[in-house]
């Protein structure tokens, strides 16, 4: 048994990993871990206390797999609601779609008995206020959307990373699933989605293969659909690490004027793990049955 994360996923390992002891799915892992991370209101790139958009509100993102199955469900760009993930999964069980965005989304979640609430924590909506003000705006953006295209550009933050939270779990069947959750890019046009929530992009699994999920700038990963790249690059015989290697060749040939910090966790059919990213000194953390505590490892760095 195995829980791979994201370095801030530490928070929620051991829930995780409590439920691969108990004998629960993967799915249940990975879920459980996830769902951590989302009411961490000192995390600001996921779930409650989330960076907003550009209009101050908090927009989130989230996708579920299941590596046996290939069944997935993701929601996009869902307000109000502080387990994304597991409106994701209940996409996944509950309706013949993949992927729910907006109101429909929410719609969805409130369907499904999801109580709402503010997202906005005071220090979330201050760093917005900052950010606005640095880019010649203010809090009364709103009235300004006929130019949102314009400050969507202004107010860019390459220097804040865009993170999300990763989690693949292995349980003791050898089932692999993966779940990502992300507040998205700070201040964002309204609507934005990145990786997360587009299966292939920011999360994919399969049992005969292996597992990928991908934070950073999203973008990039949807147009060079990466997590599906390393999947099929292990599909074609390559070494865990080689595979990860041929997906940063491919992100490394787009042109990309915003691109920034981008980051990857890995794991093979066999168990074997893998973090990667084109930051130096970045980390991600793993943890089997055996273990009391999870590791913190470093990340191979890679360039983009």
């Amino acid at each position: 048994m195995l829980v791979v994360a994201s370095a801030n996923g530490k928070v929620g390992i051991q829930a995780a990993m409590e439920v691969l002891r108990a004998g629960g799915s993967a799915l249940d892992a990975v879920e459980a871990g996830v769902r951590v991370v989302e009411s961490n209101p000192e995390d600001h790139t996921v779930g409650l206390g989330g960076l907003p958009n550009l209009l101050g509100e908090v927009e989130l993102d989230a996708s579920i797999m299941d590596g046996a199955t290939l069944a997935a469900g993701a929601v996009g760009a869902l307000q109000g609601v502080e387990h994304p993930i597991s409106v994701a999964r209940r996409v996944m069980e509950e309706l013949p779609h993949v992927l729910l965005v907006g109101a429909g989304a929410a719609r969805f979640a409130a369907e499904m008995g999801f109580e709402r609430r503010d997202l906005l924590t005071e220090e979330a909506r201050r760093a917005w206020e900052e950010r606005l003000r640095q880019a010649g705006g203010d809090q009364s953006l709103q009235r300004y959307t006929a130019a949102m295209r314009r400050w969507a550009k202004l107010a860019a933050d390459p220097e804040r990373p865009n993170e999300t939270v990763n989690f693949i779990a292995r349980d003791g069947r050898g089932n692999l699933a993966v779940g990502v959750s992300t507040s998205g890019w700070a201040w964002k046009y309204p609507g934005r989605l990145g990786d997360s929530p587009v299966i292939g992009a920011g999360n994919y699994a399969d049992n005969r293969y292996g597992a990928g999920a991908c934070t950073g700038r999203g973008e990039m990963a949807i147009r060079a659909a990466t997590a599906r790249s390393i999947v099929l690059y292990l599909k074609q015989g390559m070494s865990l690490e080689d595979a990860c290697r041929e997906a940063y060749r491919d992100l490394a040939d787009l042109v990309d004027p915003y691109a920034g910090p981008f980051s990857l966790i890995a794991v093979d059919r066999a168990g074997r793990h893998l973090g990667v990213s084109n930051r130096p000194g970045a980390t991600y953390v793993a943890m089997t049955a055996e273990m009391d505590e999870p590791v913190e490892a470093p990340r191979l760095v890679m360039n983009v």
